[in-house]
């Protein structure tokens, strides 16, 4: 069930109806809110709703298990079998046709390889997301981040909750469950706010997303050879704003419904391509995996306790297996050892501490230059990201150098590349003041503006909605 349809839209109000007349009666609120959420699960396809709930039970258990321990050696025991039956059941649905197809290939290199009768399971829908709840879940109760004893029916609600289930946000269990301690208040919704995000999301993912795909990146990736540098170096400028749209849209409709249904999650993104130097780029870039990868990761494996080599080198591993959640395929490895190298040369490059250089890199000058130099770097990243394989990426990167006119810049395709990029540099006082202004309307005006802002989306969007890009990771 995708966010921009009919059928989620009837869904979501019946939800939002049904879940506030129970809001006085705590365990049965959340309980159909759990209920609803194996149903929006279920409609893409009913046979993994086990698994989810598996997961969910699973996780549950063990960390009520964490919890109760009173050794340190059996809490960490518990946590260590937990992370690692959440990781074998990721591994087992997203890496085995991988594993499978580079172990024969290595084995064709010296003899002929075996027929193996297995066949490669269904990617269900948002297993990186849940299995990363479930992850955090057990994380924050060994670090004792989660104060109150887990409750099962609470922990299911976290690992399943719909809004955030197929897309993110990340949740953190010791930011969400607390929420779930509390009963919910109408009075202390964020209306305008939920409204803002709900139709700004709509906006990035339907007209500016879909348009950018339809219109110009799909054709030039599907044929690189068919094109010229100039429509390839919008394609390329394109799916760095289609992702973006794309992404944070879907993330932005999340977090207004959850809004409205009394929920708070965090920010997952903050205008990524202002960003001067890698670091900051993950800190406004998918907001929620990154400190999620730093937390659970990085620092477990050493972060920067330990020397600069075994910095540079926890930095490549942490993007390296951040690539590969992603996608299993060698050119999301790519994407990840290029934005890990990014993070080492530039954490080389911030340590040198010649005074001429130091005061350079104060300048206005200099910081508009890394943003430039940045945002390419990222762009090539992206080209790698997108491609199906290398040969399609470096076809992709070779069309650049060929002369050629911009067949595909359309006056429509041009100006929503612009939106998609140039709004990130909009002032988020812009959009509190609209908020604030919003509350001074009558709430019949405020309702047929958010009526015609949706018909006017569903209008100039294009014909059908594609998929969300994060669905297949």
């Amino acid at each position: 069930m995708l966010f921009p349809t009919v059928e989620y839209a009837l869904f979501f109000l019946a939800v939002l109806a049904i879940a506030w007349s129970l809001y006085r009666f705590p365990r049965t609120h959340k309980g159909f809110l759990l209920l609803a959420s194996y149903v929006f699960y279920a409609f893409w396809n009913w046979t993994y709703l086990p698994l989810l709930i598996g997961i969910s039970i699973f996780s549950g258990l063990v960390a009520q298990r964490i919890q109760r321990s009173e050794s340190a050696g059996a809490r960490k025991r518990w946590l260590v079998a937990g992370v690692v039956a959440c990781l074998a059941a990721l591994a087992y649905f997203k890496y085995t046709a991988f594993l499978l197809t580079n172990l024969l290939a290595v084995w064709g290199r010296f003899a002929p390889p075996p027929r193996i009768p297995v066949y490669s399971p269904l990617l269900p829908l948002g297993v990186s997301f849940f299995v990363f709840h479930a992850i955090s879940l057990l994380g924050d109760c060994y670090r004792r981040k989660v104060k109150d004893p887990v409750k099962l029916g609470e922990a299911l609600l976290y690992v399943a909750f719909f809004p955030q289930l197929i897309a993110g946000p990340i949740l953190r269990a010791s930011r969400f469950l607390p929420q779930l301690a509390v009963r919910r208040n109408p009075e202390s919704i964020r209306v305008n706010r939920a409204f803002l995000l709900i139709v700004g999301g709509l906006f990035k993912k339907v007209i500016v997303s879909n348009m950018l795909a339809t219109r110009l990146v799909e054709p030039v990736f599907q044929s690189p050879q068919g094109y010229g540098g100039w429509d390839t170096l919008l394609a390329v400028y394109g799916y760095a704003a289609q992702i973006y749209c794309d992404f944070s849209g879907y993330t932005d409709i999340a977090i207004g419904c959850a809004l409205l249904l009394g929920y708070r999650f965090p920010r997952n993104f903050n205008a990524p391509y202002t960003a001067a130097d890698p670091q900051e780029f993950w800190r406004r870039w998918h907001i929620s995996l990154s400190s999620w990868l730093r937390d659970y990761l990085y620092f477990p494996l050493g972060g920067s306790r330990r020397g600069s080599l075994r910095t540079y080198l926890n930095l490549m591993l942490t993007m390296l297996l951040g690539g590969l959640w992603h996608g299993a395929a060698w050119t999301f490895v790519a994407w990840g050892g290029l934005h890990g190298g990014l993070l080492v040369v530039h954490r080389a490059w911030s340590r040198i501490g010649w005074r001429p250089l130091v005061r350079a890199r104060q300048t206005a000058a200099w910081r508009w230059t890394a943003r430039l130099l940045l945002f390419h770097a990222v762009c090539a990243g992206w080209v790698f990201f997108r491609a199906s394989t290398f040969e399609t990426a470096f076809d992709v990167f070779g069309r650049l150098r060929t002369p050629g006119a911009a067949t595909l810049a359309t006056g429509p395709v041009v100006l929503v590349l612009f939106l998609g990029l140039a709004g990130q540099w909009m002032p988020p006082r812009w959009r509190n003041g609209f908020e604030v202004e919003m509350g001074r309307w009558p709430a019949l005006v405020r309702g047929a503006a958010l009526a015609a802002a949706i018909a006017a989306i569903e209008i100039l969007g294009p014909t059908g909605v594609a998929p969300f890009i994060y669905f297949q990771f």
